[in-house]
Formats: C-alpha cells, structure tokens, sequence
C-alpha cells in the first residue's frame, strides 16, 4: 500500500512540476563558489561571531550557506539565472540573500521590509543591497518607488497573516495589493508569491485560490506565480 501511494503521488501535477524544477536545477547549474568570492569574509565573519550564541531566533541567518543555497534554488526555479538583466522587486527581502544573487548576476535588485530584525541591514551591508523600510499593511499603498519592475517577488510572506488572530487575508485585501503592485511593474511584468502557512497550516481559503486563479495566476500550493502579467 505504501509503494503504491508513492506511485500514486508522482502520477499527481504537483508532483511532476516539483519535480521538473528539481531536475532543471541540475541541469541548469547555478554554482555558489564565484558567488561567494564577491562576499568580504572578515565582515561576514565579525558578524557571524557577534551572533555566534545568541539565543535571537533570526541568528541563524549569520550562518550563511543554508540559505544562499535556498536562494539559488528559487533564482534557478524562476529561470532568472537564464534572464537577460532584470529589474527585481523583493517584498520582505530580510538579510537579502536572494537579491544578492541576482545582483552577482548582473540584475538590477531592490529590497523592501521592516526594520524589526537588527541582523538584515548588517547583511545587507555586507552583500552590497539596497532596501526601503516599510511595512505592508492590508488595503495600504506601498511607499513610492521612483522604478519599475520586471519582476515583483515575495518569499515566505507572512504580512497576509493576522499574527494576533491568525486570519488570513481574503480576495479584497489581495485585490488592493496586487492593483497597487501592477503601478510598480514594467509592462509584461511578472509577480511571484510564496506563502507561509496559517498556524491551522492554511495557505489560503478556497475562494483566494479562485481569486489568484481570476487574476492569472498559476497557483500550486504555496506557489502563487503571475508569469504573463495581472487580469482585472
């Protein structure tokens, strides 16, 4: 029975599509070592030792590596390793791992998120990446940006999340947030989300699946992908 679930599974959309990009990461390398040589190593190493113990859940992300790994994964899963330069957007960019990559790349990056976490602007620093500091509200306009964007990125959002209640946001606050992101985007722009999970392990309610799927989106699980642009 379970040899036959597993076989089940890799019959299943999902399965194969995770798959596919699993495959093309391995064909379409993306090596770290000339990424990491553009990263000063006695900065990072005096940042790594003034979080070396602390007990500040985001200390982890002075430990490098796991996540320029992770990083190069979802630059290889938007084939933005393959792109002529673009310009990229990041929505609660953190420590900025991911633009930095795009900017080893030759990509023109811009981050945007809150200045709750005293370590992202310390890495920010150390990798070379601008950020604007704001905080995305629901049925709030993001600051003005002089550019436009390519590409308009989120990974692990969690500002679609009531922390206090957990409720998660519905098709009027996505609706208002992707209308105001469109004003940010170059024609034939692209916008990619990946979700967190309620506390309930929620990504969103059947109704925002529809929603996102009315508007363009490719929705696979978390993966909330508008790869040919936003429907209104």
């Amino acid at each position: 029975m379970k040899l036959r679930g597993k076989l089940s599974k890799l019959t299943q959309p999902v399965a194969y599509r995770r798959g596919w990009r699993r495959a093309q990461r391995y064909i379409f390398r993306l090596p770290l070592g000339p990424l990491r040589a553009d990263i000063d190593q006695r900065q990072l190493r005096e940042i790594q030792q003034r979080y070396a113990g602390s007990p500040a859940g985001y200390a982890k992300y002075a430990n490098i590596d796991p996540w320029l790994r992770l990083n190069r994964e979802r630059i290889q899963d938007l084939k933005l390793h393959r792109s002529r330069p673009k310009h990229v957007l990041d929505l609660g960019c953190g420590g900025g791992f991911f633009l930095f990559i795009l900017k080893t790349l030759g990509h023109s990056v811009l981050g945007l998120d809150t200045a709750r976490v005293p370590l992202y602007p310390e890495l920010l620093d150390l990798f070379g990446v601008q950020r604007v500091i704001w905080t995305i509200k629901a049925f709030e306009l993001l600051p003005h940006i002089e550019q436009k964007f390519d590409w308009i990125t989120a990974f692990s959002v969690s500002f679609n999340i009531d922390q206090a209640t957990q409720r998660l946001w519905g098709p009027a606050e996505w609706d208002f947030l992707l209308r105001d992101l469109q004003q940010h985007l170059r024609p034939g722009g692209k916008l990619f989300f990946g979700l967190n999970p309620s506390s309930g392990g929620e990504y969103y309610k059947p109704e925002l699946r529809d929603f996102f799927v009315s508007r363009g989106a490719h929705v696979e699980r978390e993966r909330i992908l508008f790869d040919k642009g936003l429907r209104f």
